[in-house]
């Protein structure tokens, strides 16, 4: 069953310190070389620990910066024991495996280590007293050696594309505790017979992807062999009849990719009674991918008959009702037999149901991700045209199949499209806020990792499905930039386009201004800009241009250094392009003027804005009726700055500084007070420097205006806000002015007097 808990301390704290090795238990040796502190003595258990995070970490979080001389921290026995070490993918090389070679490794698993050369086949050496567990899992060059450049190349020599020559004369001699081997992929002219012909004490083994012809050389380990794996080897009836010998097998995988290649061989119902019949403690069996030569099924009517059963004299599939009970693991996944009602095991896979799904991407993740991707395309259909019932189980393997296989393109494309089904409102509600992070994580390493179209677009869209920004802000730079990055593209894709443009302005919406001046830095301006222009060339007004001026109108709020990059790139030329370009697109419009208005609040960017080109066009959207009263407003807004500066800075003949303060009066008039407005104010301080002054009463107006509005229309928000920034005290003396318009102070009343109201109201204590 799925448990969703929280980490361990021991994993909390096995973390923090592979992040914080110098802070911790190590030091810096001549500022390059990290040394364990003397002092610190590490038993196995703390060790296997560490070497496990730590791969998994450079794995799969890609922020985490590995240590080139990490391994070498455990390569004295004598303040270090590592028993049990799992490594993968380019986490590691000869020199690595080297460090560690003096220690007595129980279990050492190797999986897609492709760095690996034969130089690590002789580290292993070193290990063959206490290996009793080894996985060579896709390790394609670790039986290969750099050519002697002295030597000359003989017929009999194999030499891959770099120049190295095979190995032929390995073999696991003198490795008499070894009983565990996994050698799935391994590389092609390696005679594994020779190979694994000292083995003595074997009882696992694994020969995925190995094509071998003979396989009678098994037999001897007929009285041992417990486990027994044949993934996408071409049977024959010899394979069948040494299987058959195995008498001792209690796991049996002949399963096939029924994509991968041409098979000659063809199940049929005698060789699963063979199995039935000679491999009589058999607990799992595995013949996924088969194309069945004949029916193996019962009769219809019989199928028919009764519930569901695991017992096996009411097996569906006819050769396994003389099992002696029901297998515990049976893979059926891409086989027909998968749909039968009655099957004789515990757990199945197959694709009939979300159980048998769910079970397959668990059986297949690691070692077989073609496999798995399409059990994750199958849960994909699930998640989008029924329910998913184990929802928990179902991401958790999702986010697993994700991080291990980040470089997977079938794999990051079925995952990421499931996640975005899977963590849908739906089915929030169930998701805990760990299990949420670890969706981001893997869907921002996806974003990373896979520069591919419908990959960029799936993760896209998941993110979409998170409350942004809150749900974001532990990755927040790291998205932010990954987004910027999607938008920089030379050649962009139109969908993807406006999801990332979408993200990156809710990004910065509700966020704090550091966050804001942060991403600034980054480029996030002058990439909107881009956009921006790109969409004026190509003469378009869509969701991305509105949504490019949105985001611009977020990020300058509250922010000068924002503001000022927005000037000093051309974003004035913009304005006016757009809004000659696009005279009639009121919600551009009211994108643009909420923009020029956060611009107009900072004083040391005015004197930009007042040119007698910007004065006009202000003042002829002071009539605008576009978006209810939002661009007149704004534009209103922008013009209250510039007139709180005074007429001394008014250095233009036409329009005239009083002319344009009788056009703001009339358009102040003409709002409904008690309009529903389209923004969102976090502070009410750049109204509220307007109210306490006499150099432009028509900016005091319109600041008193938008108080008696905002508090009228939205109390509960906006009452408090104003409470709490003082704003009572300003309209207080906004009465006592005598330069402020009788209509000004009879508005500032109706404000206070609102704000007191609610006060009492909110005090109330009545049962």
């Amino acid at each position: 069953m799925a448990v969703d808990s929280p980490d361990t301390l021991m994993a909390l704290s096995t973390e923090y310190c592979l992040r914080n090795l110098e802070g911790t238990m190590c030091y810096l040796l001549d500022n390059e070389t990290l040394q364990l502190h003397p002092d610190i003595f590490l038993p196995s258990e703390i060790c296997d620990k560490l070497v496990n995070a730590y791969v998994e970490l450079v794995h799969t979080d890609n922020n985490f910066e590995p240590y080139e001389t990490f391994f070498p921290l455990f390569s004295d026995t004598r303040n270090t024991r590592l028993t049990r070490v799992h490594l993968r993918e380019d986490t590691v090389q000869d020199q690595d495996l080297e460090a560690i070679r003096g220690q007595d490794l129980i279990e050492l698993h190797l999986t897609n280590c492709e760095k690996l050369t034969a130089k690590s086949l002789q580290t292993l050496c070193s290990f063959h007293d206490t290996l009793v567990s080894l996985s060579l899992f896709g390790c394609g060059n670790i039986f290969y050696e750099e050519e002697n450049p002295g030597g000359s190349e003989s017929d009999d020599i194999l030499v891959n594309p770099t120049r190295q020559v095979l190995v032929k004369d390995f073999t696991f001699q003198g490795f008499n505790r070894l009983r565990i081997l996994n050698l799935g992929r391994l590389t092609e002219g390696v005679n594994v017979e020779t190979l694994l012909q000292p083995l003595t004490s074997l009882t696992s083994l694994d020969l995925s992807c190995i094509q071998l012809y003979r396989v009678t050389f098994l037999t001897q380990w007929k009285d041992r062999l417990s486990s027994l794996v044949l993934y996408n080897m071409d049977l024959s009836d010899e394979h069948i009849q040494t299987i058959a010998q195995l008498v001792h097998l209690r796991h049996l995988d002949i399963s096939r990719d029924r994509l991968s290649s041409f098979y000659k061989f063809k199940l049929t119902r005698k060789v699963l009674s063979v199995f039935v019949r000679n491999l009589i403690h058999l607990v799992s069996l595995d013949i996924s991918g088969h194309v069945l030569l004949e029916n193996c099924a019962v009769s219809q009517i019989e199928e028919a008959l009764g519930r569901p059963s695991i017992e096996p004299s009411k097996s569906s599939i006819c050769p396994f009702q003389e099992l002696k009970r029901p297998l515990q693991f049976l893979g059926l996944f891409d086989t027909s037999l998968c749909n039968l009602t009655h099957i004789p095991a515990y757990k199945v896979t197959g694709s009939k149901n979300e159980d048998q799904i769910l079970n397959a991407i668990e059986a297949y993740t690691e070692y077989r991700p073609e496999m798995a991707s399409r059990a994750i395309n199958h849960l994909f259909d699930i998640a989008r045209i029924q329910r998913c019932s184990q929802l928990l189980r179902a991401l958790q393997l999702v986010i697993s199949a994700l991080k291990c296989h980040k470089y997977d393109k079938s794999i990051q494309v079925t995952g990421s499209a499931a996640l975005f089904y899977l963590t849908n409102t739906e089915y929030r509600t169930e998701q805990s806020v760990k299990l949420r992070r670890q969706v981001i994580q893997v869907v921002l390493n996806g974003m990373e990792s896979y520069q591919e179209v419908t990959v960029q677009r799936n993760c896209c869209l998941t993110l979409c499905n998170f409350n942004i920004p809150e749900e974001l802000e532990f990755q927040y730079r790291r998205v932010n930039e990954l987004l910027l990055n999607i938008l920089n593209q030379s050649r962009q894709d139109e969908s993807i386009q406006r999801i990332a443009v979408h993200l990156c302005n809710a990004l910065v919406c509700q966020v704090d201004n550091d966050h804001k001046e942060a991403v600034g830095k980054m480029g996030f301006v002058t990439t909107m800009l881009k956009l921006i222009q790109k969409k004026l060339v190509e003469k378009t007004c869509d969701q991305v241009m509105e949504f490019s001026w949105s985001a611009l109108w977020n990020i300058t709020d509250e922010t000068p250094d924002n503001c000022e990059m927005f000037l000093n790139h051309s974003g004035m030329k913009l304005f006016l392009e757009c809004l000659k370009e696009f005279p009639d697109k009121q919600e551009l419009h009211r994108n643009m003027l909420g923009l020029l208005g956060n611009v107009a609040e900072v004083k040391n960017l005015r004197p930009q804005l007042l040119t007698p080109h910007f004065i006009t066009v202000f003042s002829n959207l002071l009539d605008s009726k576009a978006d209810g009263i939002e661009v007149s407003y704004n534009a209103c807004g922008v013009l209250s700055h510039i007139m709180f500066d005074g007429p001394d800075v008014w250095a233009m003949a036409d329009p005239l500084r009083d002319q344009v303060m009788d056009r703001m009066w009339a358009a102040i008039q003409s709002w409904d007070v008690n309009s529903r407005r389209n923004i969102n104010y976090r502070s009410f301080e750049p109204i509220l420097r307007l109210l306490p002054q006499d150099i432009a009463p028509v900016s005091q107006h319109w600041a008193t205006w938008a108080l008696y509005n905002l508090i009228s229309v939205y109390p509960d928000k906006y009452c408090p806000l104003l409470i709490k920034e003082n704003g009572i005290a300003l309209l207080k003396r906004v009465l006592e002015l005598e330069s402020a318009r009788q209509e000004t102070k009879e508005m500032a009343r109706k404000v206070i007097e609102h704000c007191s109201n609610f006060k009492e109201d909110s005090m109330d204590t009545t049962r």
